[in-house]
């Protein structure tokens, strides 16, 4: 009978949750959003179309979905605002967009139909940049950047600047007639946070640069210190057992994001490691069923694929 009630507490609190949350969250079932651009019939003379509409009183997010007039799909996207840039080739094509919620979806807008025109004129339009993606940490210096073809542009420019130094152009290139650039270590010499920009030419126009961000990091995290459990620490089986360690600043130029592989191993040369854990912070825990001598060492990596030096092991027991 006890367990029957618990049941019953259990269900009706997860109900009472998800009541809660549909209460919280507004009914926008019957609202339609209003469109403000592209309009019905409108001819976009560039590669990228910047689609808007209105805000709608209770939607977090908004889905637009782009069909071309083989009412294909090209685009399915959710956004937390009230416009979208998304690329286009040249072509017929319709969008609609809906408001939703957590617990609620909109009725989608009336379809709206429009033209894409990748004219000759690239005043309007951009360079759509490949890889990497924004923000790409690495340990190396020999990747390649790419972008893909601009229909109407004759040739690229391409910058590189070392934002480190004050934003330093480091490197420039004017009429590349190829779509990508195999960097290597004449062209990044030294760690930085770095920003690539890519623009189309032809004879009467071209495109404003199109940038994204990177960094290279090659300096390895410092060496962790263990702190909990201290050095000998006595457990008892099944008992909860906290991990926890510090670390020296890193003395780079760039300060990637850092994460932890805590070893655990049953000898203290580790020859024998019996577990291998991650974790984001630098604290872990964990309980042992098993009864016997262990020894723990912490070793960071950065995002950029660079890893230190392990800790000093420390040992403990489990009783």
């Amino acid at each position: 009978m006890k367990r029957f009630l618990k049941t019953l507490v259990v269900i009706g609190f997860s109900i009472s949750i998800t009541s809660c949350e549909d209460i919280l969250a507004e009914d926008i079932s019957n609202d339609i959003i209003q469109i403000i651009y592209p309009t019905e019939g409108v001819v976009i003379e560039s590669n990228v179309v910047t689609f808007q509409w209105n805000e709608l009183k209770g939607a977090d997010d908004y889905r637009v979905q782009v069909y071309n007039m083989n009412q294909v799909k090209v685009h399915d996207t959710l956004v937390n605002r009230t416009t979208v840039s998304l690329p286009l080739s040249e072509g017929d094509y319709q969008w609609r967009v809906r408001g939703e919620n957590n617990a609620y979806q909109s009725t989608y807008s009336l379809s709206i139909y429009f033209e894409v025109n990748e004219s000759l004129d690239l005043t309007n339009q951009q360079v759509l940049l490949a890889s990497p993606v924004t923000n790409f940490v690495t340990n190396q210096n020999n990747f390649t950047l790419s972008w893909d073809v601009l229909s109407a542009a004759d040739s690229y420019t391409i910058e590189i600047v070392n934002n480190s130094l004050g934003g330093t152009i480091v490197y420039q290139q004017s009429d590349l007639t190829v779509t990508s650039l195999t960097l290597n270590n004449t062209i990044i010499t030294q760690d930085g946070n770095y920003t690539w920009k890519v623009k189309g030419v032809n004879t009467t126009s071209q495109t404003s640069f199109s940038s994204r961000n990177f960094s290279i990091d090659t300096v390895n995290p410092n060496q962790p210190q263990n702190s909990l459990p201290a050095n000998n620490a006595t457990f008892n089986t099944n008992q909860n057992v906290n991990f926890s360690w510090t670390i020296p600043a890193d003395s780079g130029v760039v300060q990637s994001s850092i994460s932890y592989t805590i070893e655990i191993a049953s000898d203290n040369a580790f020859t024998t490691i019996i577990q291998t854990s991650n974790a984001t912070g630098t604290t872990f825990s964990q309980s042992f069923t098993t009864a016997g001598e262990y020894f723990w060492r912490v070793k960071a990596r950065d995002a950029a694929g660079n890893i230190g030096i392990s800790s000093t092991s420390f040992k403990f027991t489990i009783n």
